[in-house]
C-alpha cells in the first residue's frame, strides 16, 4: 500500500480547533514501589528529582515522585495501602502507563468539548490551589483504563502543583539528553484499532496523519497494523496498534496478554544527539533490542546520505530512515519491567516526520527473538 503523510500544519485548514493542545505536560505510571522506580529513571535515564507528594503532604492513599529532564516530566505514584484504584491497576497490569497528561489553556473547556463528543468522564474540572497559585485539571477515559488529564497552569508558579512539595536530593546523575515526548503508542485489542481512531478524531479533534497496514509491519512470524493519530498542530501524536493475523503470537497479542488489556505499549522520547544519549543510556545499564549487523550492510543504499558515522550507529544498534522531509535515528529498550510490556524508544529526528517504516521489519525481528527467548512466540 501507498503510505501517505500529512504535515501537522496542513491537518486543519479549515475547521477551527476545539480542543488546542500545548504538548504533553506529563506521564504518570502506577508502579509497586514509587521511590525505587523514581531512583531507577534517575540512575539509569539521568532525570532529576523535582516533587513529592504523600502522608507528609496531605495525601494520605498515595506517594508520588515527580522527576524531570528538560522538558520530559514523569511522575510515579504507588498506594500507600492496599483495597484501592491504584493498588488494584498495579495488580492487574503490573507497572505501566496510567495517565498522559496534556497541557491545555483551558482544562474546562477541554472537558466540556471532549464529553459532550462523547468521552468519558475521568476528572470533572476541579482547581487546586496553594500559595503559589492554582492549577485547573480535568479528565477523560481512553482505551483500556488508561485516562487523559487536562492540566492547565497558567495561573500557577509553584514546583509541580498543590499538594506537592520540592523534592530535593543529594543524588542527582547527570542528565542523558532526553528532551521532551515525541509520541505515545497505544496496544488496543482486536479490530479496536479503527474504533479508536474514530474517537480521537470525533472526540479530541485528531487526524489520521499515517497508516501502516499488515504489509508493512509484518515478518514471517506475526505482523500487526497501526495509525498515527496527530492534533492540529503536530504537537501531540498517539500512534495506535492492533494485532494482525500471523503464523505466531504478534508483540501486541503478547502485551494484551501480560498487561491484562489495553494501554501503552512505549512512550518514545527526543533527543537531539542519540549518539550520546544512547552511549550514556547504555552505561547506565538501559538494555536495547540487538539489530543484526546484516542491517548496516545496507541501510545507507535505501536511506542515503546522514550525517552520522555509521560505525557507532552499528555498535550501538541505532535504526535509521528516511521520508520526505528528512531522516530520522530511532532505537528501542527492551522491556523495562518483568512483564514483557512498557519499552521506551529514544528518537532523534534530523527533518523526518515519519516513525520508521523502513525498520519495521528488522525491529519486530529483534521483537520476536525476545519473546522467542521468552517462550511467548
Amino acid at each position: 500500500m501507498e503510505t501517505t503523510l500529512l504535515q501537522p500544519d496542513l491537518i486543519r485548514e479549515t475547521n477551527a480547533d476545539f480542543l488546542p493542545l500545548e504538548g504533553t505536560d506529563y506521564v504518570e505510571f502506577y508502579v509497586g514501589n514509587a521511590k525505587q522506580a523514581a531512583h531507577y529513571y534517575k540512575t539509569a535515564f539521568g532525570f532529576q528529582s523535582l516533587a513529592y507528594a504523600g502522608p507528609e503532604t496531605g495525601v494520605k492513599d498515595k506517594a508520588s515522585y515527580v522527576i524531570r529532564q528538560n522538558k520530559l516530566t514523569f511522575v510515579l505514584t504507588t498506594p500507600v495501602k492496599a483495597n484501592n484504584e491504584i493498588a488494584d491497576h498495579i495488580y492487574k497490569h503490573g507497572d505501566g502507563v496510567k495517565v498522559i497528561a496534556l497541557k491545555v489553556d483551558d482544562a474546562t473547556s477541554a472537558w466540556e468539548e471532549t464529553t459532550k463528543r462523547g468521552a468519558k468522564s475521568y476528572i470533572t474540572p476541579k482547581t487546586l490551589r496553594d500559595d503559589s497559585g492554582e492549577i485547573v485539571m480535568s479528565g477523560i477515559h481512553i482505551y483500556g483504563d488508561t485516562v487523559h488529564v487536562f492540566i492547565e497552569r497558567k495561573n500557577y508558579n509553584g514546583v509541580f502543583m498543590p499538594c506537592y512539595r520540592e523534592w530535593k536530593s543529594d543524588y542527582n546523575p547527570a542528565e542523558t539528553g532526553l528532551l521532551y515526548v515525541d509520541h505515545c503508542v497505544g496496544n488496543v485489542g482486536w479490530n479496536q484499532m479503527n474504533p479508536w481512531v474514530k474517537f480521537y478524531e470525533e472526540v479530541m479533534g485528531f487526524r489520521n496523519i499515517l497508516t501502516f497496514d499488515d504489509k508493512d509491519i509484518s515478518t514471517e512470524y506475526s505482523a500487526l497494523m497501526s495509525k498515527v493519530m496527530s492534533n492540529g498542530n503536530g504537537f501531540v501524536k498517539f500512534p495506535i496498534n492492533e494485532p494482525a493475523e500471523g503464523k505466531k503470537k504478534s508483540q501486541v497479542e503478547e502485551y494484551l496478554e501480560f498487561y491484562d488489556g489495553e494501554g501503552v505499549q512505549h512512550v518514545a522520547i527526543a533527543t537531539n544527539n542519540i549518539i550520546e544519549t544512547v552511549t550514556e543510556l547504555q552505561k547506565r545499564g538501559v538494555e536495547f533490542l540487538k539489530i543484526p549487523a546484516s542491517y548496516y550492510a545496507e541501510v545507507l543504499d535505501r536511506v542515503g546520505h546522514i550525517d552520522e558515522d555509521l560505525k557507532p550507529l552499528s555498535e550501538l544498534g541505532i535504526l535509521i530512515d528516511r521520508d520526505d522531509e528528512g531522516y530520522l535515528l530511532q532505537i528501542f529498550s527492551k522491556p523495562v519491567e518483568d512483564r514483557p510490556t512498557l519499552f521506551f524508544e529514544i528518537i532523534q529526528r534530523k527533518g523526518a516526520k515519519s516513525f520508521g517504516k523502513g525498520n519495521f521489519k528488522a525491529l519486530f525481528e529483534a521483537i520476536e527473538r525476545e519473546q522467542a527467548e521468552r517462550g511467548n512466540l
